[in-house]
């Protein structure tokens, strides 16, 4: 029979210590969902003018990477990771994204007839 001898402390110092790597690493991944999502819209749709509704659609989509950036953002730095420069430049995170970050979503409003 083994015995775990390290003081409850430094196990739960441990298993706070997994946890904050484990939330980073999803919020990590839905950042680059959230990304990609943009970038496939932006494959799809072109950058030409585009119809109100499907700028609405792709509005939303922005929207939806800031607040992912966002958590992603605050994640980090609760885990002691301060710099947000090197998130930007590793998943060329687009500026109206980083704009938006942490801002609560407008209520989109309906499409015209």
């Amino acid at each position: 029979m083994s015995r775990d001898l390290r003081p409850p402390v430094d196990i739960l110092h441990y298993e706070i210590v997994q946890e904050q790597a484990s939330a980073l690493g999803r919020m990590g991944r839905t950042l680059e969902q959230a990304l990609a999502r943009l970038r496939e819209f932006d494959a799809a749709h072109g950058t030409t003018e585009i119809a109100a509704s499907v700028q609405q659609a792709r509005r939303k989509l922005v929207l939806e990477a800031g607040q992912a950036l966002w958590m992603f953002v605050v994640q980090r730095e609760a885990s002691g990771l301060r710099d947000s420069r090197h998130i930007m430049r590793t998943y060329n995170v687009p500026s109206e994204v980083q704009l938006c970050m942490g801002l609560a979503p407008a209520p989109l409003k309906p499409s015209a007839k």
